[in-house]
């Protein structure tokens, strides 16, 4: 065979060296053809199919479906820390808010109040007693009651509903200077 009476895409080279349905290269030679040809029989044929299995499909699948979940779970837990956290806010404001007006809107007295929020969803309760030092002795108690002021201790619990049917609490306690109250 002669260079002029080469069909297209065939080389000059030897029938011997030549292989059925493989493109040989002029400048590169043969081998640098066959480099491309992964998976082609010496028919030139494709001897498997390129792409995935369905194996393999259904393996990613799986394990897409096992990370889908895990995020889920994630962020849904994520979500509800979010919600618990600003019930928690809302009840420390309020205790807050209700620790702060004896003494100031009403007068300190010994006793408990109840009350709900305005929006029904709080429910709380406040005690005012006369504060006593733990570990105080009799003389100490005597002398702190003939003075002009006395400490009170306040404490304030609210509840508000949570999940399952269980309640929520949250309590705060404070300690307060006032003058005594004279009493009729």
């Amino acid at each position: 065979m002669t260079a002029c009476s080469a069909r297209v895409g065939e080389s000059l080279s030897s029938p011997r060296t030549r292989r059925p349905g493989v493109v040989h290269d002029k400048a590169l030679g043969p081998l640098a053809a066959l480099a491309g040809t992964k998976g082609r029989g010496d028919g030139g044929a494709l001897s498997r199919a390129a792409g995935f299995s369905l194996l393999e499909v259904l393996a990613a699948f799986v394990v897409l479906a096992l990370v889908g979940t895990a995020l889920f779970r994630i962020f849904s837990g994520a979500l509800g820390n979010a919600s618990l956290s600003d019930e928690y806010s809302r009840a420390t404001l309020y205790a807050e808010s209700l620790l702060a007006s004896p003494g100031v809107e009403t007068p300190l007295r010994e006793g408990t109040q109840q009350g709900t929020s305005d929006d029904g969803k709080y429910a709380w309760t406040a005690q005012i007693a006369p504060y006593r030092v733990p570990g105080s002795t009799p003389d100490l108690d005597a002398a702190a009651d003939l003075m002009q002021v006395r400490l009170w201790h306040i404490g304030v619990t609210v509840r508000w509903p949570g999940v399952a049917g269980s309640d929520r609490t949250m309590a705060l306690t404070t300690v307060r200077i006032a003058p005594k109250e004279l009493t009729p």
